[in-house]
């Protein structure tokens, strides 16, 4: 063979392993969002709660991908769920199941790799058959079981591997199990996510915990990720319910990364009760704002945190519109900014292209007066009663768009009404991420 013949063939072979390498990054070992925490926050374990994890080889392999919750008696389990047309057979089944009451306990019981979705009857036949052999292993009804599926969507749930490792996972239960579980649920995210938080009821500590998974396909509508919140206070399932949909509207339902909602996603908050406290059974109580207040909190650290890890993304951007003529007019304009391609692609060019804001905003639907509206990039004035303001430099707001942490700020001076809501850039990397997921 001859020398540039030779030559071809190397160049070929390298051009191939360059390829296969990138390959892996997408698919095997993603590469860990630039906004991540530095560390998995400490996760105190909660009274009457044991995880366990293991590797069924559902879609992975060499890593868990189930994961295993069991609630002790006396738990009640409240929960919020993706208002898609198209939900998963786990979802319908845990919505039928979620308003029941029983002094058995509970289980949670969650495979990704497999969204479970769009699979009909098979599918229903996958949540009834890992609810009846999970029943058995763990001694409870099956109507105290809920499953949760997350991955490739039209595709066959191998329930059979899951049910496989059963045993496994019941003989491996301990309280120590969250910061696996938040490993375990894991697909396109590149990170773990994990929150807590410890309030004093009558002078006894109330601990919470959450886990979340989350990277695309991220949409308010309930919003879509999977999410598993513990605590140890004893409080009614109707209060608790209150709670979960109430601070759903204002974590969850305030992010976006791709304006997609999934068919498979929900929060599911579980309390065993085994704190030393009187029961919180009145939601306007005072110890119930409390209450809420904290777990208010760890809903939006993970919600965040979701952001955090949108696929392929560098930025984390707040939006928060004020002076509209009501809070659901703010949330429009909100949600426009920050699903729009146009701004979302500016701000992955550190590009402070101010116009793109004008534009979400007119198209949001929502009323708006141009002579009236102001703009902020964090604190500074770009525009101002529909034109740009004196003060502000192209350099200034340049300068400000290279941060990672960003808010953009929009008054229509309208009125008093307020919304709030996070999203994230949009770079090439969505697309590598996404063109490749099935692959």
């Amino acid at each position: 063979m001859g020398a540039k013949k030779k030559l071809k063939k190397k160049i070929k072979s390298l051009k191939a392993l360059v390829k296969q390498s990138a390959q892996g990054a997408v698919d095997d070992v993603p590469l860990v969002s630039p906004l991540a925490p530095v560390d998995f926050p400490d996760l105190p374990p909660i009274r009457g709660l044991r995880l366990s994890t293991a590797a069924a080889g559902v879609r992975y392999k060499g890593r868990t991908d189930v994961m295993l919750a069991v609630l002790d008696k006396g738990s009640v389990v409240a929960g919020t769920f993706t208002r898609s047309a198209t939900r998963a057979a786990s979802v319908l089944d845990a919505q039928y199941k979620i308003s029941g009451d029983g002094p058995e306990g509970a289980a949670i019981l969650v495979n990704s790799g497999n969204a479970n979705a769009f699979t009909g009857a098979i599918g229903v036949a996958s949540v009834n058959a890992l609810c009846a052999a999970l029943a058995q292993k763990a001694g409870l009804p099956a109507a105290r079981i809920f499953t949760s599926s997350t991955g490739v969507i039209g595709e066959p749930l191998p329930h059979d591997r899951i049910v496989a490792v059963l045993d496994e996972l019941t003989a491996g239960l301990s309280d120590a199990g969250l910061p696996d579980a938040a490993r375990a649920i894991m697909t396109t995210d590149t990170f773990p996510k994990g929150a807590s938080a410890t309030v004093e009821i009558d002078d006894q500590p109330v601990t919470i915990a959450g886990i979340a998974k989350g990277s695309g396909m991220i949409a308010p509508d309930m919003a879509t990720m999977l999410v598993y919140i513990f605590t140890d206070a004893k409080i009614t399932r109707p209060v608790l319910q209150s709670m979960v949909s109430r601070q759903t509207d204002r974590s969850f339902n305030c992010i976006t990364v791709d304006s997609d909602t999934s068919t498979s996603d929900m929060v599911l908050v579980a309390a065993t009760g085994q704190a030393d406290m009187p029961v919180i059974d009145d939601a306007t109580s005072d110890v119930a704002r409390v209450f809420s207040d904290a777990l208010g909190k760890v809903m939006l650290d993970l919600a965040h945190q979701v952001v955090r890890d949108g696929e392929g993304a560098t930025k984390f951007v707040e939006v928060a519109v004020s002076g509209a003529r009501s809070d659901a007019d703010a949330r429009k304009v909100a949600m426009a900014i920050a699903n729009s391609p146009l701004v979302k692609t500016a701000i992955a060019g550190e590009d402070p292209n101010w116009g793109r804001i004008v534009m979400a905003v007119g198209k949001s639907g929502a009323e708006a007066d141009r002579d009236r509206l102001s703009i902020r990039f964090g604190p500074h004035l770009v525009a101002f009663q529909g034109q740009v303001a004196p003060s502000y430099a192209e350099q200034v707001g340049a300068e400000y768009m290279r941060q990672q942490d960003l808010v953009i700020g929009v008054d229509l001076r309208l009125g008093v009404g307020a919304a709030t809501v996070w999203t994230c850039d949009l770079t090439h990397r969505y697309i590598d991420i996404n063109t490749d997921y099935r692959s």
